[in-house]
């Protein structure tokens, strides 16, 4: 890669981070796509990138081994959506390039959610049973994923500091969003007796417990794959043979709050969703009252 088009990335990039409020992870990903597609199209400008390099590197994408075969729709989207994005940010700074609408999007089918039944987010939140600092641990956690609907990133940055004798908290999302969750009795209980166990001096609200860690040590921060590994091993304990995550669990907390009432704005709002679209996806499954319409208002003039 040329120079100048290195520093134009490097520069796209740092506009994502400061002026775009992108969060870390989400740079480190634009980089990862924009890398693929500038080290198969071998250009040295911008002004050489063309319609029909974009179109064969779709086809080198759709072509790339995965499960099946070819690579997933939504992942081949990712990588057309940070090269559209980049484009975009070269126009406005008037380097000649490929017109960014010239690049469309894969369709892609209606989007599959992970869930689980009402009766096995139960069995997963009473799995966790004994009253070491790991298990206590672990249950607060259970009950705060489910409680609040964060994401196993948000989970794991948050501090000691939570003030127990409120029910919310406000917490720093996606985008650097901030906004308001709220603790449930359960999870504040949890919360309460595993903080009261606590002994070391890390400021992380879930640490790391290894074999014979000093209560009294700096422990170290649970890190989200840790934290998924808990979850899939208590789904297991439980009995659930399905796939079990921390986002699963999320999108548990967003079909009870619909399932039973709220309004799709308002769980807009407790997910931390930029886009009502996002949050949609969860409707299909919570609209309780259409089969009731089915029941009572359907085939009535059958004989």
């Amino acid at each position: 890669m040329a120079a100048d088009l290195k520093e134009m990335k490097s520069q796209f990039l740092e506009y994502l981070e400061i002026e775009k409020g992108r969060g870390v992870k989400t740079v480190e990903n634009y980089d990862r796509y924009l890398m693929r597609f500038l080290t198969y199209a071998k250009v040295s400008k911008p002004s050489q990138i063309t319609e029909q390099m974009v179109r064969e590197f779709r086809i080198n994408l759709n072509r790339s081994a995965g499960v099946s075969g070819t690579m997933k729709k939504n992942t081949q989207n990712y990588h057309l959506i940070a090269l559209r994005a980049f484009l975009k940010f070269l126009r406005k700074r008037d380097v000649e390039s490929l017109n960014p609408e010239r690049i469309e999007l894969a369709k892609t089918g209606g989007r599959d959610l992970d869930l689980i039944t009402a009766d096995e987010l139960n069995r997963i939140m009473k799995a966790p049973k004994g009253d070491s600092l790991a298990e206590l641990r672990d249950k607060a956690i259970l009950e705060l994923l489910f409680s609040t609907g964060l994401r196993v990133s948000e989970l794991c940055n948050l501090n000691q500091d939570l003030d127990l004798t409120r029910d919310e908290f406000s917490v720093r999302g996606k985008g650097e969003k901030v906004r308001v969750v709220f603790l449930s009795s359960e999870a504040k209980k949890a919360i309460a007796e595993y903080l009261k166990k606590r002994g070391d001096m890390s400021e992380a609200l879930f640490v790391s417990y290894g074999k014979g860690s000093p209560k009294t040590k700096d422990l170290p921060r649970l890190t989200p794959r840790s934290v998924e590994r808990m979850v899939k091993q208590y789904a297991v304990k439980a009995g659930i043979t399905r796939k079990v995550t921390p986002h699963v669990i999320r999108h548990s907390f967003a079909t009870d709050l619909l399932g039973n009432g709220a309004d799709l704005r308002s769980v807009q709002a407790l997910l931390g969703h930029a886009n009502i679209a996002t949050t949609q996806v969860y409707t299909h499954v919570t609209d309780k009252h259409l089969r009731e319409v089915h029941k009572a208002f359907h085939g009535k003039r059958r004989a």
